[in-house]
């Protein structure tokens, strides 16, 4: 992976400058990344992008060509751009495992250190995390909808550039996606790789049939054919069931046909009927055509004969739901690893952080089905023997009695001291996890539209510790408007 130090945005280079002249230097800091709403009005997101962001964190220096432009900028004093010369990671990082299902609120990463490193982590880990774990839930959500048939991910050309279709890729596969039309991602992943032919193909020889001889020619063991350049039914199914009969004959398997256009329900029916008198019935139809869960879904209900799908622009640009809107918060402030925690507040409810160090405890029953999650303090205990009430944190009437459950924790050590102590799956083990894990859930929760909504609560003691940190800046406020004599009237 190339460096990606330069990778951020300037603010975080300015306050990182005011920390060192203001005497911050050594500060310590815990950052959180979550996301706020689910997107797609989905029921989960599943978690991707950590190896890149392993990577990043892996490969974070200065190169003297980099000082030079900062320097170059009028911004910054001479003794930051020294600092930044020898900058190193040497916090700590926990995350949750990619492929793991998450919710709104739940710290996906949490950064700890000097706050002069974890300052400058967050834009890049933003943009690592947000991009593939909106694609990977993507791509989940159009694998439910193909109910078992295979999804082969076609979106490379309609990608926002080279970065977003290989990491697109990547992040498709972990969502459940079988195969790539994308070479470079394939190589570098380690992805299958697929596709045949383009219309031009076709359009390129005298003849459709001519077309399609050729190309069994070229690859008589993986030849499927395109059959909707010119007429579906009166020549495309015609010329492919001819070709497909003469490989056979030599002893060669058929793969069968791609449909592009067209009503993909009625025309999947009437081609599988054809193949079938033909005589072949192992032909397989793939069905493509700007398709998303949604359409394979209704397309599947009408009771379409088509038996692997290919997607592209909606799957790679999530085309329905473009951004996931990942945030990185400050929850907790120190120096020599004492911590002090901190909170946010806004006008908006769903902006008020959460605060302190914290964790992501997730419970299951005991036949392994995910019951609720838990966001607490990083100490806290939960004995699986004794019964648990938790509560919602908003409407804290809403309760749920959780009774011989066992226990998860889902952040993980990845750095400590700057060292990575994490080995990293391999992409086909983190798409066998991600599966796995789906498998946890409830059908309910996976529903495509109007999912259940998934129980994600805050443990007594940190939703404690929020309501005492509210009402102190509530408490702060008044008095220091009080001080400086400004009537003002908070009270409800």
């Amino acid at each position: 992976m190339e460096n990606l130090t330069m990778l951020t945005d300037l603010y975080q280079l300015t306050m990182m400058q005011g920390y060192l002249t203001n005497g911050c230097r050594n500060k310590e800091a815990v950052f959180d990344v979550f996301f706020r709403t689910l997107p797609f009005k989905g029921g989960y997101v599943l978690a991707a992008g950590l190896e890149q962001v392993v990577e990043y964190i892996e490969n974070l220096t200065f190169k003297e060509e980099d000082l030079a432009y900062l320097s170059s900028l009028n911004l910054f004093k001479e003794e930051f751009i020294e600092e930044l010369r020898t900058f190193r990671f040497t916090g700590d990082i926990d995350a949750i495992p990619e492929g793991t299902p998450v919710f709104p609120f739940e710290p996906l990463i949490r950064v700890k250190g000097r706050i002069m490193e974890t300052q400058l982590l967050e834009t890049a880990i933003l943009n690592l995390v947000n991009f593939e774990s909106l694609i990977a839930t993507k791509a989940s959500r159009v694998v439910t909808a193909a109910h078992g048939g295979p999804v082969m991910e076609f979106g490379l050309r309609r990608a926002q550039g080279p970065d977003a279709g290989v990491l697109g890729a990547r992040a498709a596969f972990i969502g459940g996606c079988q195969s790539t039309s994308n070479i470079l991602a394939g190589r570098r992943y380690g992805i299958p790789v697929s596709g045949t032919q383009a219309h031009s193909w076709i359009q390129c020889f005298p003849s459709e049939l001519e077309a399609f001889r050729a190309y069994a020619r070229t690859f008589p063991d993986k030849c499927l054919l395109l059959v909707d350049t010119y007429s579906v039914l009166e020549s495309g199914v015609p010329n492919a069931i001819k070709v497909g009969l003469e490989l056979e004959a030599k002893g060669h398997h058929f793969q069968g046909i791609r449909l592009d256009s067209g009503d993909l329900t009625y025309l999947s029916k009437a081609s599988r009927q054809m193949l079938d008198e033909a005589g072949l019935k192992s032909a397989i139809i793939v069905g493509s055509n700007d398709l998303d869960e949604e359409t394979i879904f209704a397309i599947r209900a009408q009771g379409a004969a088509i038996d692997a799908w290919g997607v592209g622009t909606s799957l790679i640009t999530s085309k329905d739901s473009p951004s996931l809107g990942g945030v990185y918060k400050l929850a907790a402030q120190g120096e020599r690893d004492v911590f002090q925690p901190r909170l946010k507040v806004s006008e908006n409810i769903s902006k008020i952080t959460n605060p302190g160090i914290k964790k992501v405890v997730r419970f299951y029953d005991r036949a392994g089905k995910a019951m609720a999650d838990l966001i607490a303090l990083e100490n806290e205990v939960f004995a699986e023997g004794k019964p648990l009430t938790i509560f919602d944190p908003e409407q804290t009437w809403k309760r749920k009695t959780l009774k011989n459950f066992r226990t998860r924790e889902l952040l993980i050590p990845v750095f400590r001291g700057g060292k990575r102590v994490y080995e990293l799956p391999k992409l086909i083990e983190i798409q066998s996890y991600a599966r796995t894990e789906l498998e946890t859930f409830w059908d309910e929760v996976k529903r495509l539209t109007n999912p259940h909504s998934y129980i994600v609560d805050l443990s007594t003691n940190l939703f404690e510790l929020k309501q005492q940190l509210l009402l102190k800046i509530y408490h702060d406020i008044k008095a220091n408007n009080q001080n400086q004599g400004v009537e003002l009237d908070v009270d409800r």
